[in-house]
């Protein structure tokens, strides 16, 4: 149902009883601890830390039944030194169980009560890799496949049966060598080699309770059109919502209401919603409130959900925010706001030699400020979708970023099914993030590597470039990243030329590039997998006027590796001192950074990651060579 309604007053926040008066927090300004920075509530309790734990490679042990013998730090993956087990090994499966009491339920918002005032008690998991499953006191409340994506349980008549204590037990099954879900950069190898690294089982982003009222928000999408000073909130609820609730939404900025209005459910758990924010219908300020990486401007949101008595207590209050931006491309560039904007991009491996793929909540903001103070604008996280609170500090901060999933390594049924339901609920879980300016569902054709002359892959690359579309069509889309395109908004090209000079001559003039994308690139990959878009054989460049009609990008190049003198060290070109290393770096960044047609770039990589020393930062996040010297290397 949508509903769209002129600006009326609203209230901007309301207790949900009498006895739970409690303040919202204010999601623009949040500390980054809250698991899903969009969608926020007063109470909740995190779950993280000590957890019991267990191995069980040879699926033995039932949930009631399992000897726990280890003790494990969530949310750490157990290959993790910061976990306490640090067993990198081949393991399938694994085991955790935590005793919850009264005092983490009442932190959680559970009424003392529970009879008393009825709500809803939900166990949410930020990301479990890959399989879960999770039981309550003996009882199965959820099961969850996809190792990126988040899930929740309602354990109400638990929590309602027994007051004391809740005992949570979790099972992760994660097969080392299975090729057909989305691994990304987990090694199908015992021992990482070259570009990939130790696995990541089971729990590895938070774990967190949450009290709710009978009638909630369930989850909110935020949309804006610059064009006509709108905002757009899609507005899930759970509960038994009655045809005379109503929702409200305010938008607020430094303490200003800019919108607000109230809308009637008629008995629908979706509400759509449209404001229009009045200022904004000033053509000569309206960009004082737009999001940019130099003016990452947030705006607040309050939504709340008020039953037919105007003066009962409402239902149900959140916080969230969102940014007023657009981003389209044109001919030979990526718009944002309707004005070109140069990508300054790095490939963010995101994983720590403590804590692997997991991060804290300290770490992940660490991350961002780090990436712009060495002077890029945009970030690309490759085969991985990251934590929602990395997100919320891009969106604050000012970071762009590439939205990338985890590839499969096959081709078949299952990876195609892993896919679209995974990538899906990606899309879901963080399309209203400002921050994020393109989606890229597949990479370097990993799990669609045949594309080139197998028409099966090339209909489901183009076939998951339409659904990302068909699911969020504000932002462009990268159907293959790197080479052989089925139906890319964005012509991005992988180019790891050690060379500035034959970087400066291949990337100098539109020419050069058309005749590349013609044919074949740098990797000896066809850039384009459409047989009718090839240059026919021996002919040369087909159309050598014909406009390109999409900005290009060099989305991965550099790869330039330190050498530690370790056996093991490895990068796609090799500097055997800083000296040398800082001269490469800045030479191939200046003959990039030359190219006319080149609308962006994306150098590989923010830091070196295990065995792979290729990082303008080392492990540990320290620079090798001054971070002002790196900065101008990157900004010229």
């Amino acid at each position: 149902m949508t509903i769209t309604t002129t600006p009326v007053p609203a209230p901007v926040s309301a207790p949900v009883s009498a006895s739970r008066a409690v303040e919202l927090p204010d999601a623009t300004t949040q500390d980054g601890s809250y698991p899903r920075p969009q969608l926020m509530r007063s109470a909740w309790h995190d779950l993280s830390g000590t957890w019991d734990f267990e191995w069980d490679d040879d699926d033995e042990y039932e949930h009631d039944a399992v000897p726990f013998s280890r003790r494990i730090e969530v949310p750490f993956p157990p290959e993790s030194p910061a976990s306490g087990i640090h067993e990198t090994g081949f393991h399938s499966r694994a085991w955790y169980r935590r005793t919850v009491g009264a005092s983490e339920l009442q932190a959680a918002g559970v009424p003392t009560d529970a009879r008393a005032e009825p709500g809803r008690v939900l166990l949410h998991f930020g990301a479990v890799d890959h399989a879960a499953s999770v039981w309550v006191d003996g009882h199965l409340v959820a099961t969850h496949l996809g190792g990126q994506t988040p899930f929740s349980a309602d354990i109400t008549r638990l929590v309602h049966s027994r007051n004391e204590e809740l005992t949570i037990v979790v099972r992760a099954v994660d097969l080392p060598d299975d090729v057909s879900t989305l691994r990304g950069k987990q090694d199908w190898r015992e021992e990482p080699h070259t570009i990939w690294y130790h696995r990541t089982t089971g729990i590895w982003q938070p774990v967190w309770l949450e009290w709710v009222p009978p009638v909630a928000v369930g989850s909110i999408t935020w949309r804006s059109d610059l064009t006509t000073s709108t905002v757009e909130a899609d507005i899930e609820l759970a509960g038994p919502v009655d045809a005379a609730d109503s929702v409200s939404v305010t938008l607020s900025h430094l303490g200003e209401t800019i919108a607000a209005t109230r809308v009637q459910t008629m008995g629908e758990r979706t509400v759509s919603v449209r404001l229009v924010i009045p200022r904004q219908l000033n053509g000569q300020q309206y960009e004082e409130l737009l999001w940019s990486p130099s003016s990452p401007t947030l705006i607040g949101a309050r939504i709340s959900v008020q039953g037919a008595d105007p003066e009962a207590p409402v239902l149900d209050a959140v916080s969230s925010y969102l940014g007023l931006r657009s981003v389209a491309t044109s001919d030979d560039a990526l718009l944002l706001n309707d004005r070109p904007i140069y990508l300054r991009s790095v490939l963010a491996q995101n994983y720590w030699p403590e804590s692997h793929l997991a991060a804290s909540a300290e770490t992940l903001r660490r991350e961002v400020e780090l990436i712009l103070e060495l002077g890029f604008n945009a970030a690309r996280v490759h085969q991985k979708v990251e934590d929602p609170r990395f997100l919320y500090w891009a969106d604050r901060l000012g970071l762009m970023l590439w939205g990338e999933t985890a590839s499969a390594y096959a081709f078949d049924p299952t990876s195609i099914s892993a896919l679209v339901t995974e990538w899906t609920a990606v899309l879901e879980r963080d399309r209203s993030h400002p921050s994020i300016v393109a989606w890229v569902p597949l990479n370097e054709s990993w799990g669609v590597q045949h594309i080139s002359h197998d028409p099966r892959q090339r209909a489901f690359s183009r076939a998951i470039a339409d659904l990302t579309r068909a699911l969020d069509g504000t932002r462009p889309v990268i159907s293959n990243d790197g080479w052989e395109h089925t139906d890319s908004d964005i012509m991005t090209i992988h180019d790891y030329e050690a060379d500035p000079a034959t970087l400066g001559e291949r990337y100098g003039s539109a020419e050069s590039l058309r005749r590349m994308i013609d044919g074949f690139g740098p990797a000896g990959r066809r850039m384009s997998a459409d047989p009718d878009a090839r240059t026919p054989s021996g002919v040369g460049c087909a159309h050598p006027h014909r406009p390109i009609m999409r900005p290009i990008m060099l989305t991965e190049f550099g790869g330039v590796s330190l050498a530690t003198g370790d056996s093991g060290d490895w990068g796609y070109s090799t500097a055997h001192d800083v000296e040398a290393f800082e001269q490469q770096v800045t030479a191939i960044l200046r003959a990039v950074r030359s190219s006319a047609p080149l609308a962006g770039f994306c150098y590989t990589q923010l830091t070196d990651t295990g065995q792979e020393t290729n990082g303008l930062l080392y492990a540990d996040r320290s620079p090798k060579f001054p971070v002002d010297r790196i900065r101008a290397a990157v900004r010229g």
